[in-house]
């Protein structure tokens, strides 16, 4: 089976589901995390079906639905979905990075280098973490 990475960012007031290694271009939006993941199901389906009919060759797996989407959320896509639910101050506590900072990515006007990335990544775990180890 097939994986096809799928970025999910956050722009403006929406996610963005974006695909690139594919023929052509395939985008979905919606300000909900689960809902732009289906509609960009739905739009990979049907961009599909219309290569298939303009008969441009495309890789039998994705021609018959044989591939999995694995989903990698951008950092700006993390924070905005757990904003509210973690704060900032929190986050910016177990990671080091100011809450001023961690406000830029969460808009999307500013993007992390890889290594803060990580740091944001591995602060959730920690966090999350924590949680679990409560009985």
């Amino acid at each position: 089976m097939k994986k096809i990475k799928v970025l999910i960012s956050w722009s403006g007031d929406n996610y963005v589901a974006t695909i690139s290694d594919i023929n052509g271009v395939v985008i979905a939006t919606n300000k909900n995390l689960e809902k732009v993941k289906k509609e960009f199901q739905q739009s990979l389906k049907f961009h599909v079906e219309g290569l298939v009919e303009d008969g441009d060759n495309i890789d039998d797996d994705l021609k018959y639905g044989n591939y999995e989407l694995v989903y990698e959320l951008h950092v700006s896509a993390i924070l905005h979905s757990l904003d509210g639910i973690i704060t900032r101050s929190a986050l910016s506590r177990v990671t080091g990075i100011n809450q001023k900072q961690l406000g830029h990515y969460i808009s999307g006007y500013r993007n992390p280098r890889p290594q803060m990335r990580k740091k944001i990544v591995e602060g959730l775990h920690k966090i999350g973490r924590e949680f679990i180890s409560v009985e």
